[in-house]
């Protein structure tokens, strides 16, 4: 502190520092006082919560079993093998499964008279009658329950979430404490008659002392949990008690409950001691220092306001001096007829390829050396923003339409120069939307918009290159926007996208060898709209998954009638580069049971360009489970034969565009197809030709040695019933009735 007189030196204490003093005591004094009210408050409502938790867990556990036994009680398959007594059936799917799958331990199957078929209990399979009888005085009146319920069923399930009746309840079983569930085992088509009274019943036994307890502590943190037969908590403890339906208490379920409140207050409290004596310590020179930080605040203040116009990465304006320049260049054209301002939206091209094989910080490098490229190729007077990520803004003032379109060749042709970063030549390209005040608009928030619509054409026109706003422009991103609102409403509805399938035929034989699935959408205002409209659309949203997840189950569940006919279905390379593809493929086949082996996926060669990996170890993984995977389109990419090797495919696919060439006076095309077929044949793969539509195809490519054949001239893409109607012989392969 600087020297003073005694006076000067006492008048600050009492004035400044003693004030000082007496705020922080008294501030320490009511935080410590907070703190320990909000941590014993922090404790009943953490208590309080934990057993409101414990409470409804129990309340829904009947709920849940019950809910566990519609995955295998409503279903047609149960109605008739538990009609035909498969007992190796019923243990499989609602004996040992019920057990490994839902942790239940034990199940009963009882006959339309009430006499037990089948048993589990203690993890194996029990002889059915002893089990029953031992349990019967729980379960019989569980039983009856459930018969009355039967004898007035009108097929629907009491709730949303529930399918078909259930009586349920809590009782002691073999001295332990037990939930006893009974459901009907009844159709879930209604396509199999089941009279009132006639029903199998299938019971399910859920111990709540063992297994239970133990997913309860690992799913709710529940520290200690245990099952008591009397109130016997300790200091700390709180029990909720295990009541069955007529009121009648079994148990208690007793844990020591989460105190967070005093967690927190034993951690705090050494450390609030030394924080007050640390702070009485340095209270005096922080006093000292008031007036030198008060000077270091104001500096540190102009720095951060810096820092908030700028971005940090480039040094460029960021998007609210952008914005604050564009409004400054608008307002000074206001007054000038003649004067027109340009928006650029700018986008560097296969960006992400960069970042995602370079890694982001030669990312951030290209970002910088654009930004450097960008400011030499335009003038000191023009405003330039990162607004994020590598999109970039540009306002032009004073320009004309020649001005614009020479600005905007400069910053494509300064992109097209390869950047040198560590030693890699690195290409990428630029794409730029354009939009001109008064033209499109006079306020920032629209020609922005419109700069950013102009540049979606600019990319979707094939990429470096620039595009200036237009009318049409805007409908087209409407009415975009309105099909892809559609779509999701589609894929949420049960009737508008559905599923056609193509056969394929044996080029030797004639005969049919397997179908392709393909989705179709029908609109309920505008009709059939086309693949080619709706799947890049729902590539772009990320929708492509929920429709090929839709597609792959209803294909599935299609081929489960056709024996053991190959079934091939589309993939995109977006729904191969999520690492749980190939688990939910596996799990849409274990749900429809259709062998893995009948299932053909067909990926593009987009795929092989996947340099993380990611679908390659999907194919691989797709392969190890017995599918088969086929190469569509081959011959329109990039594929090598390395690469085609590398992933191991089953079958390639001729694309159509070789096809329709055959015949043709140059006969180029004729000559591709060979190269492919001999190719496909020395690396030992299947071969199929598409889009086969005239009988001189047809022949080239049975004396060319293809394997099988798709196209027009066999079958237009039909119905799940016109296949296995043709697999029955009632239609010839160019007969099946097609459906659009």
């Amino acid at each position: 502190m600087p020297s003073a007189d005694p006076f000067s030196i006492r008048r600050f204490v009492f004035t400044t520092a003693l004030p000082i003093v007496v705020s922080a005591l008294l501030a320490a004094l009511l935080v410590s006082g907070v703190l320990y009210w909000s941590s014993l408050r922090a404790d009943d409502i953490a208590a309080s919560r934990q057993e409101s938790l414990m409470r409804l867990v129990i309340s829904q556990l009947r709920d849940q079993i019950a809910h566990d036994q519609e995955s295998a009680t409503v279903w047609d398959d149960a109605v008739q093998n538990v009609r035909e007594g498969d007992l190796k059936w019923i243990d499989a799917n609602l004996g040992s499964w019920m057990h490994s799958y839902f942790g239940h331990d034990g199940a009963i199957v009882l006959d339309a008279a009430d006499r037990p078929i089948y048993a589990f209990i203690n993890d194996q399979v029990a002889p059915a009658g002893p089990t029953f009888d031992a349990l019967s005085a729980q379960m019989k009146p569980l039983v009856g329950r459930m018969r009355s319920v039967m004898d007035s069923w009108d097929g629907t399930g009491p709730s949303d979430r529930s399918l078909s009746p259930s009586v349920a309840d809590l009782a002691v079983v073999k001295g332990r404490p037990t939930v006893i569930s009974v459901k009907p085992i009844v159709s879930d088509t209604g396509e199999i008659e089941q009279a009132p009274g006639t029903e199998h019943l299938h019971i399910a036994l859920r111990y709540l002392d063992t297994t239970f307890l133990a997913d309860l502590r690992e799913s709710y943190l529940f520290e200690e949990l245990r099952f008591a037969w009397a109130l016997d908590t300790k200091a700390g403890e709180v029990a909720v008690p295990l009541r069955s339906v007529a009121g009648k208490t079994l148990g208690y379920l007793i844990w020591t409950p989460y105190r967070p409140g005093s967690a927190v207050m034993s951690f705090m409290a050494p450390v609030l001691a030394v924080l007050f004596l640390v702070t009485a310590a340095v209270l005096a020179f922080l006093i000292n220092r008031l007036y030198r930080r008060s000077v270091s605040l104001k500096r540190r203040e102009a720095e951060v306001e810096h820092l908030a116009l700028r971005d940090t990465l480039t040094g460029l304006g960021n998007r609210l001096t952008f914005n604050a320049g564009l409004d400054d260049l608008l307002k000074k054209r206001a007054g000038r007829d003649n004067s027109k301002v340009a928006v650029l939206y700018l986008d560097l091209d296969r960006f992400k390829n960069v970042n995602d094989t370079l890694g982001h910080p030669t990312g951030d490098q290209l970002i910088c050396q654009f930004a450097e490229r960008l400011v030499r190729v335009t003038r000191s007077r023009d405003v330039i923003g990162r607004i994020g990520g590598d999109e970039f803004t540009v306002a032009l003032a004073d320009v004309d339409d020649q001005l614009v379109a020479d600005v905007c060749q400069r910053i494509i042709e300064a992109v097209e120069q390869p950047f040198d970063i560590d030693g890699n030549h690195i290409s990428v390209g630029v794409s730029i939307g354009v939009s001109l005040a008064p033209t499109h608009g006079s306020t920032r928030t629209d020609l922005l918009r419109k700069a950013d619509i102009a540049l979606y054409h600019a990319k979707s026109a094939g990429r470096g290159r620039y595009a200036v706003f237009g009318q049409d422009m805007d409908a087209i991103v409407q009415e975009r926007r309105s099909i892809e609102q559609d779509f999701r409403r589609a894929l949420d509805s049960e009737d508008q996208i559905t599923v056609l399938f193509q056969p394929l035929f044996s080029a030797a034989s004639g005969q049919i060898t397997g179908v392709e699935a393909l989705a179709r959408w029908d609109h309920p205002t505008k009709g059939r709209i086309t693949p080619s409209v709706f799947i890049p659309v729902a590539e772009d949203t990320g929708l492509i998954e929920r429709l090929g997840e839709k597609v792959l189950t209803i294909a599935c569940r299609a081929a489960r009638g056709w024996g053991s006919l190959k079934v091939a279905v589309n993939v995109s390379v977006v729904e191969l580069r999520n690492p749980n593809y190939c688990m939910k493929v596996a799990n849409i086949i274990m749900a429809t049971g259709i062998n893995p082996r009948q299932l053909e996926l067909e990926v593009t060669e987009s795929t092989l360009a996947d340099k993380n990996g990611t679908c390659e170890a999907n194919i691989a993984a797709l392969r190890d489970f017995g599918i088969r995977i086929a190469l569509d389109d081959f011959g329109t990419g990039f594929s090598s034969l390395s690469r085609l090797k590398q992933l191991t495919v089953d079958s390639i696919k001729v694309d159509r565009s070789f096809v329709r060439g055959i015949g043709s006076s140059s006969g180029s095309d004729a000559s591709i197809v060979q190269a492919i077929i001999d190719l496909a044949k020395a690396t030992g793969l299947k071969t199929t030709a598409e889009g086969v539509e005239t009988a001189e195809q047809e022949k080239h490519l049975q004396l060319a040695g293809c394997d099988d054949l798709q196209g027009f001239l066999m079958s237009e893409p039909v119905s799940e019933a016109a296949i296995t109607e043709l697999l029955s012989g009632k239609h010839e392969r160019s007969t099946a009735q097609p459906v659009r």
